[in-house]
């Protein structure tokens, strides 16, 4: 990874000046079996370090669980690997060879990163299964749309998704009807409509209810080895419910990883119990 090539090209990881937008094809290089890196990833605001010297990796097909108390860098971690925040210092790569400090937002999107943020943003005047089939993974430009029609394998897809989303009977609602849950659900759906390598959540349960709460954990856990995950999340039966015994989960505090291990683990490490969980 030291001498990454991007493109065919290798790539200096220290300069990212004029390539703001490249173009990634082809599968993510997973021949050491991880897909994600940050390494000693460190991000400043107004001299607070947000992130300080972070470093982790997550393997492919894991779903990984996040946690840590408020202010400990998990958002500014998702922020960096989506391309909204530009780190200080450190270097991310998806796979062995795309280095995402060369990629714009638009551009890690396409190389196969999705992600939902805390609040769901759908298109609320469009029926759910517009949604999904705006979401689609494909050319979306105007003059192809016009002359554009489902194919019967777009249309098993969108189908199959609102199975899995547990929103058939919602199909030709409007979106801005749905529940809170519900809306959350739909975004997910969205997402895996793009086909992602990796899917990134931020709290996915927070203002759900309990019967959505428990139709998430088993959607997120039928994903399980379809694609890699990572998960933010506070409510802590809803990530024993995804880590199981032997999940792995990694906790943040002051911007930087202070335990790793199954969740039995991290919650006996004095640094968790005096950092998060015994406040």
């Amino acid at each position: 990874m030291r001498n990454a090539k991007l493109n065919g090209s290798t790539a200096d990881t220290g300069d990212v000046t004029g390539l703001a937008h490249v173009s990634v094809s082809g599968e993510v290089d997973l021949s050491h079996g991880i897909i994600l890196y940050l390494e000693d990833v460190s991000v400043s605001f107004d001299g607070f370090k947000a992130l300080n010297g972070l470093s982790l990796s997550v393997d492919s097909d894991e779903l990984r669980c996040i946690i840590g108390p408020n202010g400990a860098g998990k958002t500014t971690m998702m922020d960096v690997i989506t391309g909204k925040t530009k780190p200080d210092t450190g270097r991310i790569f998806l796979g062995q060879t795309i280095d995402l400090q060369r990629l714009d937002e638009p551009g890690i999107a396409g190389a196969g990163i999705g992600r939902k943020f805390q609040k769901p943003t759908v298109f609320e005047r469009h029926t759910v299964w517009e949604n999904l089939d705006l979401a689609m993974h494909e050319d979306k430009r105007w003059f192809h749309t016009l002359r554009s029609k489902l194919t019967s394998a777009a249309l098993a897809r969108i189908r199959e998704t609102l199975a899995l989303v547990r929103l058939q009977k919602e199909a030709y609602r409007q979106a801005g009807e749905l529940s809170h849950g519900q809306k959350q659900l739909l975004e997910i759906g969205m997402l895996l409509m793009q086909e992602p390598r990796l899917l990134l959540l931020d709290e996915p349960a927070a203002g759900m209810s309990d019967n959505e709460t428990a139709q998430l954990v088993e959607l997120l856990n039928h994903l399980r080895g379809k694609c890699s995950m990572m998960v933010v999340e506070h409510d802590m039966d809803f990530v024993a419910a995804l880590s199981g015994a032997e999940g792995k989960v990694t906790v943040l505090a002051e911007g930087t990883v202070i335990a790793e291990g199954t969740l039995d683990h991290v919650k006996r490490d004095q640094r968790v119990i005096d950092s998060y969980l015994g406040r």
